[in-house]
């Protein structure tokens, strides 16, 4: 029983992709041995942690076959909701709280428009982006939130000072959704809506309720995303380049997330975050000009796309294949 687990594994798309990763790392090591420094992974942690907690919400959206491109704006917005809290002497803790629940608003709102009314996600979200966008203006007047409270300022410290505690939250969050899809009767019903949502309402499973949760967790993880940015950065600023959530779906997807829906898991979903940053570390460490490191990442989300239209489409060749041979299909594969 465990040697079949074991040849499972390495047979398992993660571990292709963590192979992947492995040489990645070694090939930037051989070209410049302060790669793999401490400063230099610690470095690697922290960056990689805004784009990891908003993949967990993006991982568990394409499971269950949604999609949001609201939450780079959302994630700005939870910064500066938060910001603007402890400004006005509300303890930081409250304010993270309110924070959030507002960022769980935020997602309602896109729940209502796709899970309740039907409408494109692509549509309703990049609407919702751009009013969102017009708030963060609105509210900060297009300047700087500075946050000059001390005790908030623990994004940009590090547990054992070595492991930063936005990398320690993001660990957390993966742990437990990873628990959640492969544990829990929730978990499971996400996979399912995501394979073949018709044929989980005739299961029995509520899609409209599934996806208003995924779509609220969205706004949820986002917000949170942006809280912890603020911290670190100890300010919140509406102009700001957020590219956090292109890389989060490219992380999702190279870590063997269908953009489909119905498969994969938060341990692909790691691996991808691991194999993205750590890229992009490498790139930054040859010295290269900024715009090849934004070419890189576009090129890697190519290829993941392309890599995930051609697994899909093996796929659903197996599943028709095993359905006319008089097996039953299975729906929503569970990848852990």
């Amino acid at each position: 029983m465990v040697g079949k687990k074991v040849k499972r594994l390495i047979r398992s798309k993660e571990a292709l992709y963590l192979l992947i990763t492995i040489i990645i790392v070694l090939g930037f090591y051989i070209n410049n041995s302060n790669f793999l420094s401490l400063g230099t992974l610690r470095g690697a942690m922290q960056s990689m942690s805004i784009t990891g907690i908003m993949a967990v919400a993006v991982a568990m959206l394409f499971i269950g076959g949604g999609i949001d491109l609201s939450m780079s704006m959302v994630c700005l917005f939870g910064g500066i909701v938060c910001a603007l809290l402890i400004r006005a002497d509300v303890p930081w803790g409250l304010a993270i709280v309110i924070t959030l629940a507002i960022g769980a608003c935020v997602g309602g709102l896109n729940a209502i428009m796709i899970a309740k009314f039907s409408m494109m996600p692509f549509i309703a979200t990049i609407a919702l982006a751009n009013v969102v966008r017009g708030v963060n203006l609105a509210l900060t007047d297009t300047q700087p939130v500075a946050i000059t409270v001390e005790s908030f300022n623990w994004g940009a410290n590090s547990m054992f000072g070595i492991f930063p505690y936005p990398f320690v939250i993001m660990c957390v969050l993966l742990i437990i959704y990873g628990l959640i899809l492969s544990k829990t009767q929730f978990g499971r019903n996400i996979y399912l809506v995501g394979g073949n949502m018709q044929a989980a309402r005739l299961s029995g499973i509520n899609p409209t309720r599934i996806r208003t949760v995924l779509y609220i967790n969205a706004g949820v993880m986002s917000s949170l995303s942006g809280i912890v940015l603020a911290s670190r950065m100890r300010n919140a600023i509406a102009t700001t380049v957020n590219d956090s959530q292109m890389e989060a779906i490219t992380a999702t997807i190279l870590g063997g997330i269908a953009f489909g829906g119905g498969s994969g898991g938060m341990v692909g979903c790691f691996i991808g975050i691991l194999m993205l940053n750590l890229f992009n570390a490498g790139l930054y460490s040859l010295a290269l000009d900024a715009y090849w490191t934004t070419i890189a990442s576009g090129a890697l989300l190519l290829i993941a796309l392309t890599t995930d239209f051609f697994n899909e489409k093996s796929r659903a060749k197996s599943l028709r294949s095993k359905s006319g041979s008089g097996d039953t299909a299975v729906v929503g594969s569970v990848s852990k």
